[in-house]
């Protein structure tokens, strides 16, 4: 399992609705280079509505790069670059179905817990210039997962994925995100 990507973004406009102009920081671009890892967020990396995004257990979102080829060929003639769907890191080899709740990773020179799968806001509809993006992501159950920093430290692109801790007596996020959404 490594790191394919890093990607950090800052809140910006994406668009209007019913006139008012919409703020997110679902556009992330790769670094290059090492990025320092804090308690809420990546060092380049901000929030644009703090109520339902980044905190204590959003702090990082994890997107598996397995799944970008699935898009790819859904979307085809979309631009579709590393943190395309907003998330943090791109990894390989780190999938929904085999994290639970509470796995513990070592990235570099931090350490993370996962906590809970991603579920999409209207902001994804309007990062892809489509509102079908929101229903064809929860379909398609690749959902992604955030990550808790349990200590603060370094990353880079290319580094290992290394398991701390596995809670094989927690749910995967796989399952959580069905639970979520379609109940169970």
């Amino acid at each position: 399992m490594r790191l394919v990507s890093v990607n950090v973004g800052t809140p910006e406009e994406i668009g209007k609705f019913r006139g008012q102009a919409i703020l997110s920081a679902i556009v992330k671009k790769p670094v290059q280079g090492p990025v320092i890892v804090r308690r809420l967020n990546l060092e380049g990396d901000r929030q644009a509505d703090l109520t339902v995004h980044g905190g204590v257990d959003k702090a990082v979102y994890v997107y598996p790069s397995e799944h970008y080829g699935y898009w790819k060929e859904r979307y085809p003639g979309m631009d579709m670059p590393w943190g395309a769907f907003g998330e943090n890191f791109t990894t390989e080899g780190l999938l929904e179905g085999d994290v639970h709740v509470g796995d513990r990773f070592i990235i570099g020179s931090a350490e993370f817990a996962a906590t809970q799968p991603r579920v999409p806001c209207f902001k994804l509809g309007m990062k892809f210039e489509t509102m079908t993006m929101i229903r064809s992501f929860l379909e398609a159950e690749r959902s992604g997962f955030y990550l808790s920093v349990l200590r603060e430290g370094q990353v880079e692109a290319g580094d290992e994925i290394r398991v701390a801790k596995v809670n094989s007596n927690s749910e995967t996020m796989t399952s959580i995100f069905r639970a979520i959404t379609r109940g169970g």
